[in-house]
């Protein structure tokens, strides 16, 4: 049904693999070493700042969206990481690409601290791969077109937008879960919001578990106040069994005429364990001006290197009266 993405790219060796996604061929205890990260989407909240540079590619503070997110998913024990990216998206490949002509020209001029910090945040060679979406056919169809780089093996998906304040990262304290016997399965990473926002949100319900690790029963989209089943909402980490991909090539077109991820999860809800974790920590939708404003001003707080001067410069802004005049 899905014939809208192009082979997977590995350097100079092409693949055309058919994989048999059968439940029996894999523990669903294996280990997670795979992430998968959707950059193909247009930015169209942030036009024009997005029209020629990638969404992913905006900066809080110094470092570009999906930078946190590929940091969180280093610091999970992830060790393969695969981008599904669209038209006008090779600055990601080029971002965690060296650059020889920077770097020669940094060492020349003694900036060691900043040589350090470009080549630490570098995947080792071989352990990244890009993939194409051809076509703006929704997230489920993007987690599709890594299907063959991904094979028969559980991975970690991470919508870069959403970036999180959490210590450890929110995808460690997923996988701790999906590592303890009484889970595995899928995991799902959810936070608190006010009820009055549920609407806002796709929202589970809550099943029997503590909160580092409990059953989901099922998940409502967008729900009115009184439907919604939980303020518990989905906020952009997942852990998925391979199973996932099979569901995607059959499933339906839904709202808005995409392939819908939480479509093929209800499904896939049918037959394994889809486990919560309502993590410690605080995550910001960057996706949203809002959300994008909010972290850059607390990611700056947190940094020791210039939290003394930021909060400086927001002095001498005044913006309490500011804000009351508003």
């Amino acid at each position: 049904m899905l014939d809208y993405c192009a082979a997977p790219f590995f350097g100079n060796t092409w693949r055309n693999i058919v994989h048999d996604y059968q439940h029996g061929e894999i523990p669903l205890s294996k280990r997670v070493r795979t992430a998968v990260f959707p950059v193909a989407g247009l930015g169209t909240r942030f036009l024009p700042a997005t029209k020629a540079m990638p969404k992913e590619m905006l900066t809080v503070v110094d470092r570009p969206l999906i930078q946190y997110a590929v940091d969180e998913a280093r610091e999970a024990g992830i060790e393969h990481f695969v981008f599904v990216t669209g038209r006008n998206k090779g600055v990601i490949e080029d971002h965690f690409d060296r650059q020889f002509e920077l770097e020669t020209t940094l060492e020349a001029r003694g900036k060691t601290e900043a040589l350090d910090e470009l080549r630490k945040d570098l995947p080792s060679a071989g352990h990244s791969s890009f993939t194409r979406q051809q076509e703006p056919l929704g997230l489920g169809h993007a987690v599709w077109c890594a299907r063959e780089i991904v094979g028969n093996n559980p991975f970690a998906l991470l919508l870069p937008d959403m970036i999180f304040r959490a210590q450890p990262g929110v995808l460690r304290q997923m996988i701790d879960a999906y590592e303890d016997e009484q889970n595995g399965g899928n995991v799902i990473g959810v936070e608190e919001c006010a009820w009055e926002d549920v609407s806002s949100y796709g929202v589970v319900v809550r099943g029997e578990g503590p909160d580092t690790g409990f059953t989901i029963n099922g998940m409502v989209e967008k729900p009115k106040r009184e439907e919604a089943p939980s303020n518990l909402f989905i906020s952009g980490r997942y852990i998925l069994q391979p199973e996932i991909f099979n569901l995607l090539a059959d499933q339906a077109k839904g709202a808005g005429g995409e392939i819908q991820l939480t479509d093929a999860m209800q499904v896939l809800m049918q037959e394994q364990r889809f486990t919560g974790v309502k993590y410690e920590g605080k995550v910001f939708d960057c996706g949203s001006k809002l959300g994008f404003l909010s972290a850059n001003v607390l990611f700056a707080l947190d940094r020791d290197d210039i939290r003394d001067g930021f909060i400086k410069e927001l002095r001498n802004l005044d913006l309490g009266a500011q804000i009351a005049e508003h």
